[in-house]
């Protein structure tokens, strides 16, 4: 299968959460035999922070400017099986006049950002990154967001046929490594700067410090404003760590913290990658909680849900057997749902839904598919024209 993808960015993971997930993809991709083209348009700030300027399992194709890169571009389209332009691509709208123009390959939109996408909508505001048509024109859009996200991106959006397609982790980035001793953090947090984050960042991690100043605290991601934030004198900040030292740095980490996005985090269904990642390391988990995040792991036995400083606090005194038991736990679940490999496998079975006729133009076959999660098993079939709704996952312990 023959693969062009329309993306933010593949070759720079700084201050965005596309880049990861996409290389995990592209490797597990290439590993079942199938090519990926990724168009990527050349800026600055990804440039400046570019560490997979050749990503395994895919043709990246960095361009100035979509009349530089539109010929190559059609000959790519042209010869696709599969044609994707995703949420947040700069040229998302002459990507998308490209791919519905073109006879030939199936027409995807991948909204890696649904909960945004949604809630810009909804306070009235331009969302570039749209067909000025819709998502209506696609004969498939996929969501990083299930539940009742995918309703949404039929109402307000015109999507015909919608499944989710959720983050995942690539265990050969994101695995067990050997630390050192002298880096070692009671509790971490690795995230981009974000102010809907930070009532929780505060309630969750800040607090926590103050409440316990002999312990070590670990605060890693892009984009913290040098003046106003609260930092404590046993916070440790590490600015923009590549994703090559995510693995030692969740490994160094007595407990790591998650925390998801505001809008993310109302409309659920929206598991972080990082969320994963730290799985993937056997780090136990504390996370703040979200309508359906024990689809994703279970809490009590496999990630534990926080709500109050208090009940950090609580985890921080965690007997260290029971805190390697759950961070086990979580690694033996990720690796068993969660992989890149296993979300590729979801994405063939979707696209085997679909046909092309003797007229050429793709439709879809059989709505009807059931479960493509990875989240659980005994989901009933989604209604007509959605793919896959909310994944029936497993009880909370």
């Amino acid at each position: 299968m023959n693969l062009v993808v329309f993306g933010l960015t593949i070759s720079s993971a700084w201050g965005n959460g596309h880049a990861t997930p996409w290389r995990g993809l592209c490797r597990a991709l290439a590993a079942r035999g199938h090519h990926v083209t990724f168009f990527e348009r050349d800026v600055p700030y990804y440039a400046a922070h570019r560490d997979a300027p050749e990503p395994a399992g895919c043709d990246l194709r960095l361009y100035a400017d979509w009349n530089d890169i539109y010929d190559a571009a059609r000959d790519a389209v042209t010869h696709a099986d599969v044609a994707i332009v995703t949420s947040y691509c700069p040229d998302a709208q002459d990507a998308a006049d490209l791919v519905l123009d073109a006879p030939r390959p199936l027409r995807v939109f991948y909204d890696l950002d649904t909960p945004v996408t949604l809630a810009r909508l909804a306070h009235g505001e331009r969302v570039d990154y749209l067909p000025v048509d819709g998502l209506g024109p696609f004969d498939l859009v996929l969501s990083f967001t299930g539940g009742r996200a995918l309703d949404a991106l039929k109402s307000e959006l015109g999507a015909r046929a919608v499944a989710p397609l959720y983050g995942s982790v690539d265990p050969a980035a994101h695995h067990p490594v050997p630390t050192d001793p002298d880096r070692h953090f009671d509790f971490t947090y690795l995230g981009t700067y974000s102010p809907d984050r930070q009532p929780a960042l505060e309630e969750l991690f800040i607090n926590p410090a103050r409440h316990r100043p002999s312990q070590r605290f670990a605060l890693a991601g892009s984009m913290y404003p040098a003046d106003g934030f609260p930092w404590q004198p046993n916070i440790f900040y590490l600015s923009h760590m590549p994703p090559t030292d995510h693995p030692s740095f969740y490994c160094s980490s007595g407990w790591t913290l998650n925390i998801t996005r505001g809008p993310m985090a109302e409309m659920g269904y929206c598991p972080s990658g990082r969320l994963f990642e730290a799985a993937a390391c056997g780090t136990p988990v504390v996370s703040d909680w979200w309508e359906g995040l024990d689809t994703f792991f279970t809490p009590g036995i496999e990630i534990l849900v926080a709500r109050t400083t208090e009940d950090v606090l609580a985890a921080l005194d965690l007997d260290p057997a029971a805190r390697r038991q759950l961070g086990q736990s979580a690694r033996a679940r990720a690796l068993a749902e969660h992989t890149a490999a296993a979300r590729v496998e979801q994405l063939e079975r979707l696209l085997a839904t679909f046909h092309v006729p003797a007229n050429g133009h793709l439709s879809e076959r059989d709505t009807n598919v059931g479960n493509h999660s990875g989240g659980g098993a005994g989901q009933p079939h989604a209604a007509a024209g959605v793919l896959e709704g909310t994944p029936a996952g497993r009880q909370p312990a």
